[in-house]
């Protein structure tokens, strides 16, 4: 009880900046000078986030991340399991990239900044991060490339790939990759290389059910998510060498509800 009042009251007393928190926010936006530190987008301008999110099975971007998500991307760490996947991707010069459930933009901003060849579309159902998206494409120089629309359902889908021989997909729909990732309803998707966030918490056996559906047409790698540890926080100080390490995971982490992972699936008989 003595320990809660004392915690309540430091609180009050100390500015927001130098409580362990802030204090690591703040860090990592003046190392990072607001520019993406490490992996596949390094470079691309990035701002803190903070928007309010939906619950789960009403978006199509993700309700998981808290507002100071923002560190593990501004560090190049978020979804870091994807990098080697992000990498081929921009290797093979895709001419359209389709973001389902963009969010705020880090993918459909960070795929338009590596691959200036290509046409981007981003889908995002939610204004606010619509907003954001597109502050992010002005920052980064790709809003002409960059096209942003709302709520992705399967014929909108089928539409922007129909006579792209060789699309790619980004899908994080929260669920909806139930709908969207279905080659009966989307038949382009036969022809596409997909890289396919699975929400087994949200609908228990979606792995095994797209799967399914491309088991025939597509090379499939299942990619686990791995876990995150304080020495991979890279900006070190006498403030964050006497901090528990319990905030430095923090700072890396990405508050996921379950161990979650992806399908990279590549088409067996790509067209040229």
């Amino acid at each position: 009880m003595m320990f809660g009042a004392f915690a309540s009251v430091a609180r009050k007393l100390i500015p927001a900046r130098f409580r362990p928190i802030g204090y690591l926010e703040n860090l990592v936006r003046e190392r990072t000078d607001g520019r993406i530190w490490s992996g596949p987008f390094t470079g691309m301008r990035w701002t803190p986030e903070g928007r309010a999110r939906s619950q789960p099975g009403t978006s199509q971007s993700s309700p998981l991340h808290n507002a100071r998500v923002h560190i593990p991307k501004l560090l190049g760490t978020y979804e870091r399991e994807l990098n080697p996947y992000i990498e081929q991707a921009c290797a093979l010069d895709f001419p359209l990239i389709v973001d389902l459930g963009a969010a705020e933009g880090y993918y459909a901003v960070g795929m338009a900044f590596r691959n200036p060849q290509a046409r981007v579309i981003a889908f995002e159902m939610q204004a606010t991060e619509r907003s954001a998206l597109a502050e992010a494409a002005r920052l980064n120089a790709v809003t002409d490339r960059l096209e942003i629309r709302g709520k992705c359902e399967p014929e909108d889908l089928e539409c922007v790939l129909a006579d792209i021989p060789r699309p790619f997909i980004i899908c994080d729909a929260e669920g909806y990759e139930a709908m969207l990732i279905d080659p009966s309803a989307v038949p382009s998707l036969r022809r596409a290389s997909i890289l396919v966030e699975l929400h087994e918490f949200i609908e228990k056996g979606i792995s095994k059910k797209i799967r399914e559906r491309f088991v025939t047409t597509h090379k499939i790698t299942h990619i686990w998510q791995q876990e995150r540890t304080p020495a991979e926080f890279p900006f070190k100080d006498f403030y964050t060498y006497w901090l528990p390490k319990s905030y430095l995971r923090w700072a890396v982490s990405e508050s996921r509800p379950e161990l979650m992972s992806w399908f990279w699936m590549e088409p067996i008989h790509a067209t040229a």
